[in-house]
């Protein structure tokens, strides 16, 4: 998957040793995310993705292993089911309809942005429709969406490794920075004259403090017994084997054309780039086990931490190989792309919020939720003090799981009729 550009200290195939350091970088981003508030902000995935790029940059560690294609191959699909256990559709639309419908107008907002921000830029950036679909998953749903989209249209063999860490690193830059202009605007005036905004109100005649770092407030112990491991980890393995086999015969049933020519071969493709989706149909059987079988699914306690760590350990992979120098040449261009994307969201929430009359700290929830997933947005309703809203934006944003899939090939299906890979 990954090309080879120097002899390392760690050889590829001291597997072990990969795994071994691999897992301890994640282990470290999680522990700095967790114990210091400058690493919080800066986020865990980001910290993590660093580490690995100046250890392969560094030639510590190699840039094309097979590890790493365990990783994309097996890991992430794993962590895929893990982290939508909790995606009851009955139970989003019960406790956060409100909220909900704040999400999908935001969501709205991404999908128009990625329009507007590939129309402008598809004449100067490469191989802009497969990131397209990346940032549409992402910015809807998170990481999960991401690791999902990179795999569906295969983006580290058709658009080259290192754009996908470049992608990841303007996707966390404009998500940390875009968290640091949420986090102030319910301070300006303009906003608190022209918006609703009971929740700061309340905040403001009370007197609690905020506690710990923001993760370490969302990733508070719980009670996870050895059941509940053996559980999650069966039900996901489950899924991902029965949703291959479902992928499979359907690629084979309804062929995707390399170029859509017509009306009819554009639905065939987007037909056959669904249902031929591994990650589509995780997604699918996933929500259904979660919503029809609540009391199975939604109770295995620490399914949510497991598929985080996974995912976690896919962005550390993604920082692997990452040139620096290629970095400093190309990202500028792609954090355009993503801060396009970033801008139009927060106009359209706050045009749209307002219109239909949300209180403020509802739209800038949602707005984080699309951009950031429902970890940051929780994150920020914690550290705002807006306790009543967490739990109803977690569930809003663990949606936006649900929908990104769709939506990111959805996207990345169109937009390859006017930017063929």
């Amino acid at each position: 998957m990954f090309t080879v550009i120097a002899n390392s200290l760690i050889s590829a195939d001291n597997t072990w040793a990969l795994w071994a350091i691999l897992v301890l970088i994640t282990c470290i981003s999680i522990y700095l995310e967790q114990k210091y508030n400058w690493a919080a902000k800066i986020t865990g995935a980001i910290i993590g993705l660093l580490i690995a790029m100046l250890l392969a940059n560094f030639n510590v560690i190699p840039t094309d292993a097979p590890v790493y294609d365990t990783i994309w191959g097996y890991v992430v699909p794993l962590g895929i089911p893990l982290l939508l256990f909790n995606a009851n559709l009955k139970k989003i639309w019960r406790e956060s309809g409100r909220i909900l419908a704040m999400f999908l107008l935001s969501a709205l907002g991404t999908f128009l942005g990625v329009f507007v921000s590939f129309f402008l830029l598809k004449g100067v950036i490469a191989q802009l429709a497969p990131a397209s679909a990346l940032m549409t998953g992402t910015y809807i749903g998170g990481g999960v969406n991401f690791a999902a989209m990179a795999a569906q249209f295969e983006v580290a063999t058709k658009v080259t490794a290192w754009k996908v860490a470049e992608l990841t690193v303007a996707d966390n830059l404009l998500m940390a920075l875009y968290f640091f202009v949420l986090l102030a605007i319910p301070s300006i005036s303009f906003f608190r004259k022209h918006y609703n905004h009971p929740h700061v109100d309340e905040v403001e005649s009370s007197t609690e403090d905020e506690g710990s770092t923001l993760a370490a407030q969302y990733w508070n112990p719980k009670n996870i017994s050895l059941l509940d491991i053996a559980k999650g980890m069966a039900t996901s393995f489950m899924i991902v084997w029965i949703s291959t086999e479902l992928a499979n015969w359907f690629a084979d049933l309804i062929p995707v054309p390399q170029v859509s020519a017509n009306v009819g071969e554009f639905f065939q493709s987007l037909a056959g780039n669904f249902l031929g989706s591994q990650y589509l149909w995780i997604t699918t059987i996933t929500m259904l086990l979660a919503t029809f079988l609540p009391n199975f699914v939604g109770n295995i306690n620490g399914a949510q931490e497991l598929g985080t760590f996974l995912i976690y350990i896919f962005l550390v992979v993604i920082g692997v190989p990452a040139s620096i120098p290629q970095i400093i040449k190309n990202a500028p261009l792609l954090l355009v792309f993503a801060g396009i994307i970033v801008l139009v969201n927060m106009l359209v929430s706050l045009g749209l919020g307002k219109l239909f009359k949300f209180d403020l700290e509802e739209i800038l929830l949602c707005s984080n939720a699309n951009i950031g997933g429902p970890t940051t947005a929780a994150a920020m309703a914690i550290s705002k003090g807006w306790t009543k809203l967490v739990g109803p934006i977690i569930l809003a944003g663990i949606f936006g799981y649900v929908i990104g899939n769709y939506l990111g090939v959805l996207m990345g299906t169109l937009l390859s009729n006017f930017q063929p890979w």
